[in-house]
């Protein structure tokens, strides 16, 4: 009879107005958050709750295992950094290895990551180098990497580097090619980075052979003028870095960079802008947009590397086009468009496609693509979709690349117009309601 009348009471409590007032008393006399919660599950016995309150409370230390990673030795975030950076090598995954990064919680020992990150990339392919130069570009930018801790993870290998340099004749430019990607934007200004990088190098005489390939490298990537022009914001003198006694004037001639002193000419600008091949072009190009450089860096290396009948040339429009498009495809199943990236690389599709030609040539580029992939259901017709909305290819072109009958462009020209028969019909649709209006 006891339990039937409990059991009517907890029923009633959960519905009667009178019991919940009952159940406000309890929380006035009562500890309000554990004992409440124990009232309404064990009902009115005072002791159930403080049998209760033991056991919720010993789900609570559930945070100390974040707390407590920053206790990792540095034996232990070594193999960890060690295990990301190989992943991120092999994977090229930025996004996940930043996470990866992230989630060691080691922001006071990140140090160790950088080291790890530098060793294991200094004997490998310029590729590797410049990928993981990336990683910690980006780790910076996410405000994850502080720039002390990346300075300190440098700084071992640049002691030793002068000594390190006879069994790798090349260092300088391998650290170079580590260092210049943290140079991008949202990375560390130059004049900054330079100073910090050239402490342990300028007791050694060394600090201006490795500045060099620094600067070497990035007028590959933009201007020499737009270098000189950061040189110049970083409030950056020769005389920080060379040896005492040395003079300026025949170093910066001996090494071309009279572009850190205002004195870069014209003539040095075309030689350095006539060795590259299509291949190379496209290469660089392709490389630039996987990277997900933003558009001003690849607008930079163009100015940098190409003159002028380049950058208009039927070989770089397709290159270009090719590229973008190849980053915007989403690898499921099916295949499918990536309409944000196609509207975040709109602004330098429009630079170069400048005219109803260029426009038909990346069309054409983005046929060969789908001939290339085989040709999968409606994906040029998603990407007809998106380049028309974002005022990347105009009506006229689309129309043009629809009746065009140049012997060289017909190769899987049959299957791409049945694939985008619905695009033409509702573009001529809309034309025709337009003329009505």
């Amino acid at each position: 009879m006891t339990d039937d009348r409990d059991r009517g009471s907890r029923d009633r409590g959960s519905q009667d107005r009178g019991s919940r007032d009952r159940g406000s008393r309890d929380r006035g006399s009562r500890d309000r958050g554990s004992r409440d919660r124990g009232s309404r599950d064990r009902g009115s016995e005072d002791r159930a709750p403080s049998k209760e309150l033991p056991v919720k409370r010993e789900s609570a230390p559930t945070p100390p295992p974040t707390i407590s990673k920053p206790a990792l030795s540095e034996d232990e975030l070594q193999k960890k950094s060690n295990a990301i950076i190989e992943e991120y090598l092999h994977i090229n995954d930025l996004k996940e290895a930043l996470q990866c990064v992230t989630e060691l919680g080691c922001s006071s020992l990140l140090y160790v990551f950088v080291r790890s990150g530098v060793e294991s990339t200094l004997e490998r392919s310029t590729i590797a180098r410049q990928h993981m130069g990336m990683l910690l570009q980006q780790l910076i930018k996410a405000g994850a990497l502080p720039a002390e801790q990346y300075y300190k993870g440098l700084e071992e290998t640049l002691e030793i580097a002068e000594d390190m340099a006879i069994d790798i004749p090349h260092i300088w430019l391998y650290l170079a090619e580590l260092i210049t990607p943290v140079l991008h934007e949202g990375g560390i200004p130059m004049g900054q980075l330079f100073r910090e990088i050239s402490k342990p190098l300028v007791p050694l005489g060394q600090a201006g052979v490795l500045l060099i390939q620094i600067l070497k490298l990035l007028c590959k990537e933009m201007t020499p003028k737009k270098v000189g022009a950061m040189w110049t914001e970083g409030d950056l003198k020769w005389s920080e870095f060379l040896p005492e006694g040395d003079n300026v004037d025949e170093f910066v001639t001996e090494q071309k960079m009279e572009f850190t002193i205002g004195e870069e000419t014209e003539e040095k600008k075309d030689e350095e802008k006539d060795f590259l091949t299509g291949e190379e072009i496209s290469k660089q190009l392709e490389r630039l947009i996987q990277d997900k450089a933003n558009n001003q860096r690849v607008r930079d290396w163009v100015e940098a590397n190409l003159d002028d009948q380049l950058t208009t040339s039927n070989q770089f429009i397709r290159a270009l086009m090719t590229s973008v498009c190849q980053s915007a495809i989403i690898c499921d199943t099916p295949y499918r468009v990536d309409a944000k990236q196609i509207g975040q690389r709109a602004s330098l599709l429009q630079r170069y496609l400048c005219d109803e030609q260029k426009e038909l040539q990346a069309l054409y580029a983005l046929q060969a693509l789908m001939v290339h992939m085989e040709q999968p259901a409606n994906l040029l017709r998603m990407f007809f979709d998106a380049l028309y909305d974002e005022d990347v290819i105009k009506e006229e072109a689309f129309y043009k690349w629809e009746t065009s009958k140049d012997p060289a462009e017909q190769t899987g020209k049959g299957v791409a117009l049945k694939s985008v028969t619905a695009f033409f019909t509702w573009l001529r649709e809309a034309e025709e309601e337009s003329d009505k209006e």
